[in-house]
């Protein structure tokens, strides 16, 4: 970035201002706003370097660091700066992002500012049923906005501060709020905080790669700030001068112990590793991955005792997947220990079979021929198979609920009703096996994911070897949310995942009642 020299007074003066206020979070809450030397550096340059007409040089100014370095409470700092020290007539400044919860992320900390501050809350009002803060002394406002407002035009925008700018769904709001909106003013000033992202074909891989050439050398915008704390790919991410890079404030606000621990977590899980790259590191990750190594899932074999499970409390999942493909049941059998025993069921159309075993290469005849896949007549499934297994096996075993996903499930889910399964809670403490629907979103999926790939690593789960599902879980593909959130990906696996699907669903339902007692303290053992 080109930059022009700095005028000390101006700089001095938003350090001042920064300092002047206090901190509202944690065991800081109340002490002065001492900044960093990362961000004191960021606030010298852009409100101390001025062009010829005594306005700031930039205008833009991109900020991607990791994690909980306190980028967000500066980013209040900074919207007040812009709201009450900025000599602009009647300013408008707004902190945006992906929702109304993330954007008041900013401007929480600046409320507390204001009402921490003599001299702020003499010239301001804090309005906190709309988050909204105005400043009566010089007619300006600060005010809250996010993706509901992506449609809105006509913000005559002195200030932005755009939070988690690696959240943002799509490109709406950043060009509402970006394009023509601070055009009427003198030097309007559009700051990005963010960390690193997954989706490369977002506006923030747009801004991540502008900034990225401006700190290179290789673009140039006179008007455009840019600051990345991250590790390099070929870095050691297990180095501790590595996590400094992209913590600034590492021993600061960041205690080293707690990112040793995400760092232990994450070199034995790749889930968490992605995470800890993002997040701690501050490396654009991918947004898909592969979870389970096949010889940490080999592991897992052991020996399912079918006959010992006989009349034990256990949660089904069913994937439904098409009529013309694979579906998948599992059963899932928690005991004392913690430790959980998996049983599965495979049904495929006869015809289908056959021409995915060409196309693929996939052993579904030798899988039918030992049972482990039910090949039923025709070129769909036939669902009253799937009816006729469930019935056998709620016949041997204690089956608390069925999880099942909405799709195409609805013919099967009312001839189960006439089978003794139920949809109501009340209906089901009498005994009768629960169907609950399973969403196929993050919110669903991720914690049962995620405690998959942890049973597996801790080797708390028997399977027996199943090969049909051993094939299912070499296939899996998880896709990344920009939060974290993991779930499984059909679009990208190159084969069938529908087992491990079914068998993520049925240990949703089992680790939510994990603490509940066994069927043996409510009732003895049965004889069959």
């Amino acid at each position: 970035m080109s930059k022009g020299k700095i005028d000390k007074a101006a700089a001095d003066r938003a350090v001042g201002f920064f300092e002047a206020l206090k901190h509202t979070k944690g065991q800081w809450r109340g002490q002065p706003f001492k900044l960093f030397p990362w961000q004191r550096k960021i606030v010298r340059d852009v409100f101390g370097t001025l062009k010829a007409d005594g306005t700031r040089q930039y205008k833009e100014v991109y900020i991607e660091i990791g994690k909980k370095n306190g980028k967000s409470e500066f980013g209040s700092g900074l919207a007040l700066k812009l709201l009450c020290a900025d000599d602009e007539p009647a300013p408008e400044v707004y902190s945006a992002a992906a929702d109304r919860d993330q954007a008041a992320i900013v401007y929480n900390p600046a409320r507390d500012m204001v009402e921490m501050s003599p001299s702020l809350s003499k010239r301001c009002r804090v309005i906190d049923s709309i988050r909204r803060i105005v400043n009566y002394q010089n007619g300006g406002f600060y005010r809250v906005l996010s993706t509901e407002n992506r449609t809105k035009h006509g913000f005559n925008i002195s200030g932005l501060i755009f939070d988690e700018l690696h959240a943002q769904p799509n490109r709406d709001l950043f060009d509402v709020l970006t394009k023509y909106s601070g055009s009427a003013r003198r030097q309007p000033l559009f700051v990005y905080l963010t960390t690193a992202g997954i989706d490369r074909n977002s506006i923030c891989w747009e801004m991540h790669e502008k900034a990225r050439q401006i700190i290179n050398g290789t673009r140039n915008d006179p008007e455009f700030y840019a600051v990345i704390f991250a590790a390099d790919e070929e870095d050691d991410w297990g180095d501790e001068k590595v996590w400094h890079k992209a913590n600034p404030s590492l021993g600061k606000i960041i205690d080293i112990e707690t990112v040793r621990s995400e760092h232990r977590e994450a070199e034995q899980n790749p889930v968490e590793e992605n995470l800890f790259r993002q997040l701690r590191l501050n490396q654009w990750v991918k947004s898909s991955l592969k979870p389970i190594p096949l010889k940490t899932w080999d592991d897992c074999a052991g020996k399912v005792d079918t006959e010992a499970l006989k009349g034990q409390r256990c949660f089904a999942g069913l994937d439904l997947s098409s009529s013309i493909d694979l579906t998948a049941l599992s059963l899932v059998f928690p005991d004392d220990e913690g430790d959980y025993d998996i049983l599965m069921r495979f049904w495929i159309p006869e015809e289908t079979m056959r021409e995915r075993e060409k196309r693929d290469k996939v052993p579904y005849s030798t899988w039918v021929k030992k049972g482990l896949v039910i090949a039923t007549p025709g070129n769909v499934i036939d669902y009253g198979y799937i009816e006729e297994e469930l019935k056998s096996l709620r016949s041997m075993y204690n089956i608390k609920e069925l999880a099942y996903d909405q799709w195409g499930a609805a013919l099967l889910i009312q001839q189960l009703g006439d089978d003794g399964f139920v949809l109501d809670e009340k209906q089901a403490r009498t005994g009768h096996p629960l169907i609950v629907p399973f969403g196929q979103r993050y919110s669903w999926m991720s914690p049962a994911t995620k405690e998959l790939i942890t049973l597996v690593l801790q080797k708390k789960l028997r399977h027996g070897g199943n090969p049909v599902l051993r094939w299912n879980i070499d296939n899996l593909v998880l896709q990344q949310d920009a939060a974290g959130n993991i779930k499984p990906d059909k679009a990208k696996a190159v084969q069938k995942i529908d087992g491990a699907v079914a068998l993520i669903m049925a240990l949703d339902r089992a680790v939510r009642h994990k603490n509940e007692p066994s069927v043996y303290e409510d009732r003895g053992v049965l004889a069959l």
